[in-house]
């Protein structure tokens, strides 16, 4: 197995060259305070002042200018195109989670490419900040205090059943496919509990449940974690 390229004891922010709000890096830095770009994400965070622990990435999108004020044993280039960088960096950290920030607002398909990453890599304890909401990957077991009328979505990226409590429409006894059920804009009715038996499901909350989800993803114990999958690292020679 190969070795990781950042391995910290403290949480790490993860910054894309996607769509980053004001207060995003601060509300992510807050909890996790390693600063860690992918490829462009480095301009984003450069233009801050924030001090970047190390980019990774192919290097396609950072401007020479940030190349320049960065000490050159803090990139990490990876050459393969078979993975998008959100990727190759995020299977690269070894940290107690990640928060993602810039990964989400602009091109969809980028869009698109995180959430497929999230469910690639569900060993991985990263939670995706977006401008109104967070996304991460529902873990067997959760459970969430929330007041009633909470949004709560549940979409499935693979085959996925499970249980709830505190749901407005419970998920018991259905099949979720990204081609069949899904479980947008459902609504908590109190404090909710999820179990699933995939890490298919990926789990849509409102921003400001980004420190509570932290903490509860973080505290979870070995057996309720998923396993990597079975290629844990897709890092491929150069063409």
């Amino acid at each position: 197995m190969n070795e990781k390229i950042l391995i910290e004891v403290e949480a790490v922010t993860l910054v894309g060259g996607g769509a980053v709000g004001s207060d995003d890096l601060r509300a992510a830095l807050a909890l996790a305070p390693v600063c860690v770009a992918a490829d462009g994400g480095a301009d984003v965070v450069l233009r801050t002042g924030v001090e970047l622990a190390a980019v990774i990435g192919d290097m396609d999108s950072i401007s020479q200018e940030a190349r320049a004020q960065i000490p050159e044993d803090r990139f990490h280039k990876i050459p393969e195109q078979m993975s998008t960088d959100f990727d190759k960096a995020l299977r690269n950290i070894d940290a107690p989670f990640v928060v993602a920030v810039g990964f989400s607002g602009r091109r969809i398909d980028h869009q698109l490419g995180v959430l497929h990453t999230l469910v690639m890599r569900p060993d991985v304890t990263c939670v995706v900040l977006g401008a109104e909401d967070i996304i991460f990957v529902c873990p067997r077991n959760f459970a969430l205090s929330m007041p009633a009328g909470t949004r709560v979505s549940l979409f499935p990226m693979g085959e996925v059943t499970g249980r709830s409590e505190g749901l407005q429409w419970p998920i018991d006894g259905l099949a979720f496919s990204p081609a069949g059920v899904s479980g947008t804009s459902n609504c908590a009715t109190g404090d909710i509990a999820l179990q699933v038996d995939a890490p298919h499901m990926l789990c849509i909350l409102p921003r400001h449940f980004l420190a509570a989800v932290t903490k509860q993803l973080a505290a979870l114990p070995a057996h309720g974690r998923w396993p990597a999958r079975a290629e844990p690292h897709r890092d491929l020679p150069p063409w």
